[in-house]
């Protein structure tokens, strides 16, 4: 494989990040600007399974790569010379990545740049702040995402540039772009190399769970995100949580998490998260609804909660479906920072699907108790891909409606999953793509694909196995579903 292709390569999972229970105290090390890495795997740790579970939220990748000062020209150049690489996902969370040559390589998912001088594979993983919040002590704050990184051959790995989730466009002179390094000794703080509108570049001096900090006196601004995941049950009203967070890896996959371990079943409502006006530090908002809705609370007063284990969220609760529009307004300015339509076919085919499944659940059992049929009968009219050889319990294959609902709602990284969790082949992938144009149509064919070559396994049940560390939390739910039906 050559760099700037998709990765592929070997599933190891990185060793298990120790975890600390004394209090360290934070300390500056000004000499780690000068320090290459050198050091062994010794310090190259990884956080525990617990930690780094599988996300459903890919993180977005960063749009600007202007720099933040006149006098940043080799951030520049890096800038415009770096190589685009997608890596290979791997379970709990992690990313796998090799790099054939020299040379300067951004991952598409994460927004990470690795300055390297020869051939490397690197692992690494997005982490909570939240783990490590007493090591974040003013006048720090946390400035970008908490990554795990590790390198087989570290020394090679001279520089990281971090993406951060501040927004610089008239107050960044007077701020201090550092790193936190969480190393086998306890915490400490590294000075960068310098930053842009959108990274913070260090020089590595070990490998070890480490991300951005930024000290300032002026108001902080951030890149805003507004989350939203609607409550799935049997009731007709409608209740949602929406989340207001910064544009950080590390707070998104928090709010994925909380939404997992909650007692409620959730689907995430695709809508571009993306805040129109930058939040800051302090500020109330306050969200409010066109149509008649209970939103709780009132307002919120907005700051970064990376470090907090509970993330803040509206509810909001309509009695009845309906076509409405949300708005987060500044409550000070009365501007708005994000807006957003949502309609029944947001969350539908997801309703619809799981009604439609109940109901032919329903019909079958009806049919079973009603008609009785001979042996001969039952042989002749059971359904295709349905194996009652063992004569206790029949296995029926996804239908095409299903798999197409599957492949609907599946993401960018479906090669990916075709390769590593449903055992295709990379022919497989170009034969696919050479007979259609449509993308949904691609993984369709994808899952057919793997449904012919599982036969009578081509089940809810095998596919649900296949994905349930890779996919999102509602393809999860869709397979789920499913599987409830056989």
């Amino acid at each position: 494989m050559t760099s700037g292709q998709e990765a592929r390569g070997s599933g190891d999972d990185v060793s298990s990040l120790e975890t600390k229970e004394e209090s360290y105290g934070i300390k500056e090390d000004d000499s780690a600007q000068e320090c290459k890495s050198g050091d062994d795997s010794s310090e190259s740790t990884s956080e525990s399974s617990s930690e780094s579970e599988s996300d459903t939220e890919e993180p977005d990748i960063r749009k600007s790569e202007a720099t933040s000062q006149v006098h940043c020209e080799h951030i520049k150049t890096e800038h415009n010379q770096k190589e685009q690489v997608t890596p290979r996902k791997l379970s709990r969370g992690q990313f796998w990545l090799k790099l054939e040559a020299e040379g300067t390589y951004q991952c598409t998912v994460t927004g990470l740049i690795f300055d390297v001088t020869k051939a490397v594979v690197i692992k690494y993983s997005v982490l909570s702040w939240s783990k490590y919040a007493d090591y974040i002590e003013k006048p720090w704050i946390v400035g970008g995402p908490l990554f795990n990184i590790s390198c087989d051959s570290a020394s090679d790995l001279t520089s990281i540039q971090f993406p951060h989730s501040l927004s610089l466009n008239d107050h960044e002179s007077d701020m201090s772009f550092k790193v936190l390094h969480i190393k086998s000794t306890g915490p400490s703080i590294e000075p960068s190399v310098d930053h842009s509108k959108t990274h913070v570049k260090w020089h590595v001096s070990s490998l070890s769970p480490v991300g951005p900090v930024v000290q300032t006196q002026e108001p902080v601004y951030y890149d805003g995100a507004v989350i939203l995941y609607k409550v799935v049950n049997n009731h007709p009203s409608l209740s949602f949580r929406v989340y207001v967070a910064t544009n950080n890896d590390s707070f998104i996959k928090d709010i994925t998490k909380t939404v997992k371990s909650s007692g409620k079943k959730f689907i995430k409502i695709d809508k571009p998260p993306v805040c129109q006006k930058r939040l800051q530090d302090g500020k109330k908002y306050k969200l409010i609804s066109e149509s008649e809705a209970e939103i709780t609370p009132e307002e919120i007063e907005f700051c970064d909660g990376s470090v907090l284990k509970l993330k803040h969220y509206f509810e909001v609760y309509l009695e009845q479906p309906m076509v409405f529009t949300l708005s987060l307004i500044e409550d000070e300015s009365e501007e708005i920072v994000w807006k957003a339509k949502l309609r029944e076919c947001d969350w539908i085919l997801h309703d619809q699907n799981k009604n439609e499944q109940k109901r032919n659940t329903i019909s079958n059992r009806r049919r079973k108790s009603s008609v009785s049929l001979s042996e001969e009968e039952i042989y002749n009219k059971r359904p295709k891909g349905t194996d009652i050889s063992d004569g206790t319990k029949a296995k029926t294959t996804l239908t095409d409606q299903q798999l197409m609902t599957l492949a609907r709602k599946m993401g960018k990284d479906w090669k990916e999953i075709a390769i590593e969790c449903l055992k295709l082949e990379m022919k497989d992938i170009h034969q696919i793509q050479a007979k259609e144009d449509e993308v949904n149509v691609y993984k369709f064919m994808m899952l057919c694909k793997w449904r012919e070559g599982e036969q009578n396994n081509g089940t809810a049940q095998n596919l649900y196995d296949s994905l349930k560390d890779h996919v999102s939390y509602e393809v999860i739910q869709i397979l789920k579903d499913f599987v409830e039906q056989t």
